[in-house]
């Protein structure tokens, strides 16, 4: 009988396991940097603006209202990018051109903003616009991509999402994003574990340098951990007039409740 405790080295776990270790070693220095960013937005009272398209969305919705995650994150989305509901259409939002440029337009950060978009690929033009009408405007963007992805992505647009970032956290996710069966894969992607990731590291490393210099960040607690429904209510009251889509605080406790 095999030994379950080994069992997670190999096959599957084990391809997951060495692409987190690849992701240490190609963005360990960008995912400080980026750290160091999103500290010096928050010092200067700015706003995270997160954006992502398609399954990238999933990555959206891990940084915002998230328990332990940045109060001070707005999300950047238009309701046609999103799966669920009209799967072809969200492909076909993803591919339009100008609709990344409109939501961001429309959501109008100024430095001392910072934008963070998501995509595995980053060649499809609801990320690459979005990115670039960032950095148009000012805002510095951190750029969740992977180079292997990328270079062999079908090339909808003439530029990338790397093209127009100031940090590119690279995610090692392999082109096609699926890892089984090796040698042939055809299932199991991983580009959501791995981005997943990338931003839990960079909330890590965002906590150890605010520590170092005395700033205490502003998170959202989970409201089933004693004081989670009245730091969630400061929160609410600081940043809510900033950020729609936390929407008006309600007196009834389970709308109080950061996910997680």
């Amino acid at each position: 009988m095999p030994d379950a405790r080994r069992t997670p080295r190999h096959g599957h776990p084990g391809r997951v396991r060495s692409l987190l270790d690849e992701l240490d070693t190609r963005s360990g220095e960008p995912i400080a940097e980026a750290a160091a960013l999103l500290l010096a937005c928050i010092e200067a009272d700015g706003i995270v603006h997160v954006a992502g398209a398609g399954h990238s969305l999933a990555l959206v919705c891990e940084t915002f209202y998230r328990a332990g995650g940045l109060a001070p994150v707005r999300p950047l989305w238009d309701p046609s990018v999103l799966p669920l509901g009209n799967a072809l259409g969200s492909t076909h939002a993803e591919r339009t051109e100008g609709l990344g440029r409109s939501v961001v337009r429309d959501a109008a950060p100024e430095p001392p903003d910072v934008a963070v978009v998501f995509s595995t690929s980053g060649r499809n033009p609801y990320p690459v616009e979005a990115a670039e009408e960032c950095a148009a405007r000012g805002v510095p963007v951190v750029a969740m991509t992977s180079s292997d992805a990328s270079r062999t992505a079908a090339a909808r647009t003439a530029t990338s999402l790397a093209d127009h970032a100031t940090i590119v956290v690279d995610t090692a996710a392999p082109p096609g994003d699926v890892l089984h069966p090796p040698g042939a894969p055809r299932t199991a992607a991983v580009s959501t574990i791995l981005a997943a990731y990338a931003w839990s590291r960079v909330l890590a490393d965002l906590h150890e340098l605010a520590s170092s210099r005395g700033v205490e960040l502003p998170c959202w607690m989970s409201a089933n951990v004693p004081g989670g429904d009245e730091v969630n209510r400061a929160l609410m009251a600081r940043y809510g007039g900033r950020i729609p889509d936390l929407g008006v605080p309600s007196p009834r406790p389970h709308s109080e409740t950061a996910g997680g």
